[in-house]
């Protein structure tokens, strides 16, 4: 099992403007050292976020980088992405090829465009102005889930919903929608689990969620915190140490510093890397959650 000397968390927005709230970065080193920011006084872009990867890849940097996202969109239950329409990818990262060629209009890696292909449209719940539009192939109920959403539910690690819904608060399909079109962009660059072998050396990518950090540190009910002394306590239980006053506090902000640690924490579980129930041709064509069981 290889081990990192770096931990890194990226929590992600879908936001289509320049510089979403919702992206933060947090770095913890291999040890018991709170976790810091990287730039904790500006807001980022997915361009910049995406340079900084690069940076990494260039550097060879030693490091297990997490990200905030769903890696691709579920293909178990139905037998593909979208089914009804002749040309729909085999595996993901044709998925995020695909993705990235429809969107490429859209300004800030955005992901409005997938809304408005019209093979994508139908499976999608979004919002076109003020009205929210439902596609004839969209699931009822909770939307479409992948195996390890499934797996996350059922075994109440955590409250997985559908990529395929971009409506709401809690709706997690635009910042997976553009978090593909970077992992696209870093094809050949960084490998990401599972769809890559663990590289011997250098940076590695994971699906991670936030919510599972969140647990693992005790919390129940919400899961979000927004003060220094709740963020203390959370580390505490994670084994690290107090963290550096930030310049603000936001679930943002917390929930990249707290899964930074949690993932320093549960990188060393080889049991995590080989989930039940991940076969090799699922770890292609949907990917997992690291931390999932």
């Amino acid at each position: 099992m290889r081990s990192f000397g770096h931990f890194a968390c990226f929590d992600w927005s879908g936001q289509a403007v320049a510089k979403p709230k919702g992206i933060a970065l947090a770095i913890a080193r291999a040890g018991v050292q709170a976790p810091a920011l990287v730039a904790s006084d500006t807001q980022w872009s997915r361009q910049q976020a995406l340079e900084w990867l690069e940076d990494q890849a260039g550097a060879q940097t030693d490091m297990l980088i997490g990200f905030d996202f769903s890696a691709a969109l579920p293909f178990a239950d139905r037998g593909g992405y979208f089914p009804t329409w002749s040309k729909t990818p085999g595996s993901a990262k044709t998925l995020w090829e695909t993705l990235d060629r429809i969107c490429a209009d859209d300004e800030h890696l955005a992901a409005i465009g997938a809304c408005g292909h019209p093979a994508l449209a139908p499976y999608f719940r979004y919002q076109e102005g003020r009205e929210t539009i439902t596609g004839d192939q969209f699931e009822a109920g909770l939307g479409r889930l992948r195996v390890t959403e499934h797996r996350c539910r059922t075994q109440k690690q955590g409250n997985a919903v559908s990529c395929f819904n971009l409506v709401g608060a809690a709706q997690v399909g635009k910042s997976s929608l553009t978090g593909m079109r970077v992992l696209h962009r870093l094809s050949g660059k960084i490998p990401v689990w599972p769809f890559d072998p663990i590289p011997e050396t250098g940076p590695m990518l994971v699906e991670i969620y936030t919510g599972l950090a969140a647990r693992a540190a005790g919390l129940s009910g919400p899961t979000k915190i927004r003060d220094a002394a709740s963020l203390d306590r959370a580390l505490d239980a994670l084994g690290t140490q107090r963290h550096s006053p930030l310049p603000a506090y936001d679930d943002h902000r917390t929930d990249a510093l707290l899964t930074a640690a949690w993932l320093r924490m549960a990188a060393s579980d080889a049991a995590l890397w080989q989930p039940a129930g991940l076969t090799e041709q699922l770890a292609q064509q949907e990917g997992w959650t690291f931390g999932v069981r």
